[in-house]
């Protein structure tokens, strides 16, 4: 899989709509959003009100609220896991203090995230490009060749190259005999328990457990045993 991991940052990210409801959408917003889900909306028919549950993952409609990250590092040969973690309601904040510290502390690093590729790199990159917050280099792709680019994906990874193959970060946990990422709530519990129970805490501590997951996983990919909680901190 990959030699050293002592040198990959594996993150995960939480994001909600921007509007909680469909309803509460201005009407251009909302002209706009049943434009972008037109070919949903005949191939399912479902309303666009009842479409609007994807919301959360599109970032043209969401917004990112928290991002945990992680790296591995070894104290007297047994590996130890440092964490930090971004979150609030100040989205163009969070997103460029995770800017700087990637710019400032991981620029030879790899960024980790399971199905990354295709949702938790691009989002950022959006977002942060809507907030006018400048791209780190991790994520300033433009003109860069693919083996260029300083990215991980455990999806992709788990795939082998076959390209139809989805298997989810749970499925995979359970395979490896590791804890469960998912044992609180889910990601369709975000929006609401952002929104209706405004208890960030809580989701950020199921993205925290997503990200250790990651780190576990790819240690049992490498053969070696996974972190000892009382070896986790948080800074």
């Amino acid at each position: 899989m990959v030699n050293d991991l002592s040198r990959i940052l594996f993150l995960d990210i939480e994001t909600v709509p921007l509007n909680y409801q469909y309803h509460s959408l201005d009407p251009e917003t909302r002209d706009l959003w049943d434009e972008k889900m037109h070919y949903q909306q005949e191939q399912s028919g479902l309303s666009f009100e009842e479409l609007y549950s994807k919301a959360g993952v599109l970032a043209e409609f969401a917004k990112v609220i928290c991002i945990c990250s992680g790296f591995i590092h070894q104290e007297n040969g047994i590996n130890h896991f440092r964490m930090k973690t971004f979150s609030g309601d100040d989205e163009k904040q969070l997103l460029q203090d995770f800017s700087e510290m990637l710019d400032k502390k991981f620029s030879g690093y790899l960024l980790c995230a399971h199905n990354g590729k295709e949702f938790d790199f691009p989002f950022m990159a959006r977002r942060m490009l809507i907030n006018g917050v400048a791209l780190p280099r991790h994520l300033n792709l433009a003109g860069k060749k693919p083996w260029e680019v300083s990215h991980l994906d455990t999806l992709e990874l788990w795939k082998f190259g076959d390209r139809k193959h989805f298997t989810s970060l749970k499925l995979l946990a359970h395979l490896f005999n590791l804890p469960t990422p998912k044992d609180d709530i889910s990601g369709k519990d975000v929006a609401r328990v952002y929104y209706e129970e405004k208890d960030l805490e809580r989701i950020t501590r199921y993205c925290q457990k997503d990200v250790i997951t990651l780190a576990n996983l790819m240690l049992r990919w490498s053969q070696q045993g996974i972190i000892e909680e009382s070896n986790i901190s948080f800074v």
